[in-house]
């Protein structure tokens, strides 16, 4: 390690250290900040900030403070790790205050970062909890990673929440305290010796300090004597033990005493259904004795859970008022439906609320709750006749129907040949591990209101709005043609199905049924870019830094899909129309459904060729094509998103300038490069010596040889000004386009090229930090 640790005493007596913390059995560490209570007891430190929990670096890594002010913590091959993100602040100086925090600071003795602004599980006397920022529970005890719960500020309220899709509310505080704003109107929380907003806390004697804990519950601590010690639990107080979603883990039940056991329920022939995943630990729930298949369907049944209440419903599906025998057969017909719980209405016993469960979380022992009903899905064995019987049936019938099963074999024959392929990619949706919800066709007519309020097509599809009953907004792409779409449908599906990042759009759910195809998304509120840098008509220009941010957002979606996953993913059509902007721009990538799944250990793969002309690589003409492809793609959509214009361009009135690569190489060599700025933004005009350097990180990405061109990894780097841009560029970026009669020849047969690298389904990892 190349950095020295910082060491300071609080004033209240605590002491805090600064560097790294290290797990010698799994040679991993955090860059990290740790309390303890005195100087000769730093094996009692307990770490209360980190750069990089979700990456941890080995024993060789180095963290460095540059020139340029930036902060940043790199592995041994110098690939970066984390960054303050502070190039260009006039950073001299970097401390660590006896509160605790770790602060970059100026000439003028000025914050510029600080870690009290980036808190990770745990918070320290005097630091404020401000609305936008999370507190996120690690794993573990062992596991550093974030896990599964939150806590956070909303429209002036504390809440806790597990982090699931759609988040799981376990708390908001209501009456228990106000909380104030500042200047700005934004909300905040402060943690003072003695309080926390509204809770009255102990007064430590020499050490404390807050953590949001693997298990969700808001702890206490502080040193008492020889070691660190619990001295409240704050949200139980408010909520109890069992308001939490995973106390008892997956369909386990949480009694008033804060006990875990499994459903007891048993049938006529006393056939139990539950058992404990562990004996010996019961919080860590339970699981079906007898497992549920959708390929199976016709087998499942439901079993009543008496006397348990629920209140996970966040993540439900509502049907709405209806009766009990509905809200039951809805599950029995639903994929995804694991359970069912039934509200029972005050006026009328026949009728109540269903909501559907795609996830059974824990359950709550009531003996009170006769209001409420839960039905859990398992699954029977398939009934096999007695030997004595099936004799005595083929006895008596074998005569009577031995024609007729001769002939009914052979017309079965006939329509297998023809229905084996559907039924087999029906049958494998079904047994897809971490398949996103499945939705039915006439559900999905309902949501969209019979497909009426279009939000845009393509050449695959055309996609609607919609709204689940649920109140989420999505937006579904209706595939219009089946066999020409069919691999488009499998790729998308196989490929977003199971991964999650920030930068991508997340797939909802899907729909095959009959000839229908249809995949639900996320409802990215303000549309594709393309309509924000290519509109002539286009009211609000985007400014020059929020340019930058969706650039950085492309990068980061695409690193993580080439390197994240474990197996690699070439997306293959990377342009402006493939990338979604929510309420706040973020950007997102989107349309999978050229995707290429490739083991990590290939480097180069053959397939036909693929994308949109434009925006193709040269190396599609050869015999081989690696991550890079995507790579080229990006560099031409910068330059598209920095000159405000498409790389093709009929509009123009010269036809030497209808071309983007061609006219950039042109004022390249003119050093005209400023021209090249989008003249539509006074903005970016202002900010066109910062453009134009980040068009040299288009170019690196644009050239020919895709060994020059740099990973999506370094060209994030080179955006946050980590690593140098290549120098020795080449600015011939023209007549390297794949031609579109090439297109037109492949795309009459799609096998020409020879695909071989198999589509299987993937294992994919989550999302790196």
């Amino acid at each position: 390690m190349t950095f020295q640790p910082l060491l300071t005493r609080g004033s209240s007596g605590p002491w805090f250290s600064c560097g790294f913390y290290c797990n010698y059995t799994t040679n991993e560490c955090l860059f990290a900040l740790l309390i303890f209570p005195n100087s000769t007891m730093t094996k009692n430190s307990k770490v209360v900030w980190s750069a990089n929990r979700n990456n941890p670096v080995s024993f060789n890594a180095t963290l460095d403070l540059a020139e340029n002010g930036n902060l940043a913590l790199k592995h041994a091959n110098g690939s970066l790790v984390w960054t303050t993100n502070t190039r260009g602040k006039s950073v001299v100086g970097l401390n660590l205050t006896e509160m605790g925090n770790l602060v970059l600071f100026d000439r003028e003795n000025a914050v510029v970062w600080q870690s009290f602004d980036h808190p990770t599980d745990s918070l320290l006397p005097g630091q404020v909890l401000v609305a936008g920022q999370k507190l996120i529970s690690n794993k573990s005890s062992t596991d550093w990673g974030e896990g599964l719960y939150a806590l956070f500020l909303s429209n002036t309220k504390l809440v806790a929440s597990m982090e699931s899709d759609p988040p799981q509310h376990y708390y908001e505080s209501n009456n228990e305290f106000a909380i104030p704003t500042d200047k700005t109107g934004r909300a905040y929380i402060r943690f003072e010796h003695g309080s926390f907003g509204g809770y009255n806390l102990s007064l430590a004697v020499k050490a404390q300090f807050m953590s949001l804990e693997a298990d969700g519950h808001v702890r206490l601590y502080e040193w008492r004597r020889s070691d660190w010690e619990k001295a409240s639990d704050l949200l139980s107080l408010f909520v109890g033990d069992c308001v939490y979603p995973m106390v008892c883990g997956n369909y386990g039940i949480c009694s008033d005493e804060g006990q875990c056991s499994c459903p007891d329920q048993e049938d006529k022939t006393r056939t139990r259904y539950f058992k404990q995943k562990f004996e010996r630990q019961p919080d860590l729930g339970c699981s079906l004795i007898r497992p549920i298949s959708c390929e199976f369907h016709q087998f499942h049944s439901l079993v009543e859970l008496k006397d348990i209440s629920y209140s996970s419903f966040s993540m439900s599906t509502s049907v709405g008022e209806t009766s009990l025998d509905y809200c039951k057969n809805t599950c029995l017909k639903t994929c995804s439906c694991k359970a069912v719980v039934f509200q029972k209405s005050l006026w009328n016993s026949s009728t109540g609320n269903c909501y559907l469960l795609p996830e059974v979380l824990s359950f709550t022992d009531s003996r009170t709750a006769n209001m409420t009903i839960a039905y859990v899905k398992f699954q029977n064995p398939p009934k096999m006749e007695t030997k004595s019987a099936a004799i005595a049936l083929g006895t008596s019938l074998g005569a009577l129907f031995g024609v007729y099963l001769i002939i009914r074999n052979i017309l079965f024959i006939i329509w297998e040949k023809n229905e084996s392929k559907k039924v087999e990619k029906d049958r494998y949706f079904h047994q897809l591990p971490g398949t996103p919800t499945r939705f039915s066709y006439e559900y999905l007519r309902a949501v969209t209101e019979n497909f009426s309020r279009k939000l845009g097509e393509g050449g695959f599809g055309t996609v609607f709005e919609g709204t689940l009953h649920n109140g989420t907004k999505i937006a579904v792409k209706r595939l219009d043609k089946l066999e020409p779409v069919e691999k488009t449908f499998l790729a998308e599906v196989e490929t977003i199905g199971n991964i999650h990042h920030v930068n991508l759009v997340r797939l909802i759910g899907f729909c095959i049924e009959n000839s229908y195809r249809l995949l639900v998304y996320e409802y990215m509120s303000n549309g594709s870019l393309n309509k924000w840098i290519f509109s002539e008509h286009q009211v609000v220009c985007l400014r020059w830094q929020l340019r930058r941010k969706i650039i950085l957002d492309i990068a980061k979606g695409l690193a993580y899909l080439h390197e994240g996953c474990r197996q690699k993913i070439f997306h293959l059509d990377i342009k402006p129309q493939n990338i979604l902007l929510d309420e706040n721009f973020n950007a997102k990538l989107s349309d999978f459904g050229l995707s290429k799944l490739i083991d990590k250990d290939q480097s180069k793969v053959v397939t036909a060729i693929k994308g949109t002309p434009g925006y193709m690589a040269p190396e599609w003409l050869g015999s081989f094509i690696t991550e890079k492809v995507d790579v080229y793609s990006f560099g031409v959509m910068v330059l598209e998103i920095l000159c405000g214009r498409r790389n093709l361009d009929r509009s123009q009135p010269e036809e030497d300038d209808m071309h983007l690569l061609s006219l950039f190489k042109r004022r390249a060599d003119e050093k005209r490069l400023l021209d090249m700025v989008d003249k539509q933004s006074e903005d970016m005009q202002l900010h066109g010596a910062e453009v134009v350097e980040l068009m040299k990180v288009a170019v690196w990405c644009l050239q020919s040889d895709f060994k020059k061109r740099p990973s999506m990894s370094v060209v994030i780097q080179a955006l946050e000004g980590v690593v140098n841009i290549e120098h020795n560029l080449d600015y011939n970026l023209t007549d390297q386009q794949v031609p579109r009669r090439t297109i037109a020849a492949m795309e009459d047969n799609q096998d020409v090229a020879g695909e071989v690298t198999l589509l299987m389904p993937s294992v994919l990892s989550g999302p790196r930090s």
